[in-house]
């Protein structure tokens, strides 16, 4: 840690009570403000997407909720909110993470806001309105599903694991990822693509998926899923030795962490 604002730096918990209230008001507008009639064909009306504007409201709501209580903070958001800060402290903020599922009325979209201490994520929080949950989670506190403790499953025998995955959106990464998913999909007990990377994560660290892994994350989909389900007892990485990234993230118990990790650097699933 440097020691420039060691003297200031605020607790986890502290920053986790600021996400938890940032993220319940940009979930209520994204889940109370969608056009009932919000469909696949109301983003070819007009040249700003339906979906865009309200991603980029979510965004603008959380960054000014933050920046009033911790002005000299940094961000990092997908809608192109950016500034460095002078206190050590970034938050990375996805608005709207599963804008696919949003846009179809499917329920499995989430906010997701994680805050970096001096680049290490110390406060996470994704809430997903539509399944009534919120996924809490600060370095050494535990993981919390509204207010009950969450853990990983135990690791089951590789061929009974439950794997979750996603995919680019990108013609070649796709096809790409299509062929890592036929070599492993005979091999584990099935495969599940819930359409948000941060609802994975969170499934993860809930017993709810066994395992996790997805080519091409952000920061800022895999921030605070992954803070999530490291505190609720899984291993989170990349590629053998490297830490998860947008090549490779990867999302387990430890015992199924390492075979899958290891199987999925053989199949190439890091690259195109």
């Amino acid at each position: 840690m440097s020691t420039a604002h060691s003297a200031t730096t605020p607790e986890p918990a502290d920053l986790l009570e600021i996400a938890l209230e940032a993220a319940r008001r940009a979930g209520e507008l994204l889940r109370d403000g969608r056009p009932a009639d919000l469909g696949v064909a109301a983003t070819k009306t007009s040249p700003i997407d339906v979906v865009t504007e309200m991603d980029i409201a979510a965004e603008k709501l959380i960054t000014t909720f933050i920046a009033d209580r911790r002005p000299d903070d940094g961000f990092l958001g997908e809608e192109g909110a950016s500034a460095e800060g002078t206190s050590g402290v970034r938050w990375v903020i996805d608005p709207l993470d599963g804008t696919v599922n949003y846009l179809y009325g499917l329920p499995s979209w989430a906010v997701s806001i994680a805050a970096e201490v001096d680049g290490e994520v110390v406060a996470g929080v994704v809430e997903a309105p539509m399944r009534g949950e919120t996924y809490r989670a600060s370095r050494g506190g535990g993981a919390f599903v509204n207010d009950e403790g969450a853990r990983c499953r135990p690791a089951p025998e590789f061929s009974h694991a439950l794997v979750g995955t996603g995919f680019g959106y990108l013609a070649e990464r796709r096809a790409a990822q299509a062929a890592v998913v036929a070599e492993l999909l005979p091999t584990v007990r099935d495969i599940r693509r819930g359409g948000s990377a941060a609802i994975d994560l969170a499934d993860v660290g809930c017993g709810r998926l066994d395992a996790y892994f997805e080519r091409g994350l952000n920061p800022w989909d895999l921030a605070a899923g992954a803070l999530f389900a490291r505190e609720a007892g899984a291993l989170t990485g990349g590629r053998p030795g490297a830490a998860a990234s947008g090549e490779l993230t990867v999302a387990a118990p430890p015992g199924l962490f390492e075979p899958l990790q290891e199987r999925l650097e053989r199949l190439g699933a890091w690259h195109d």
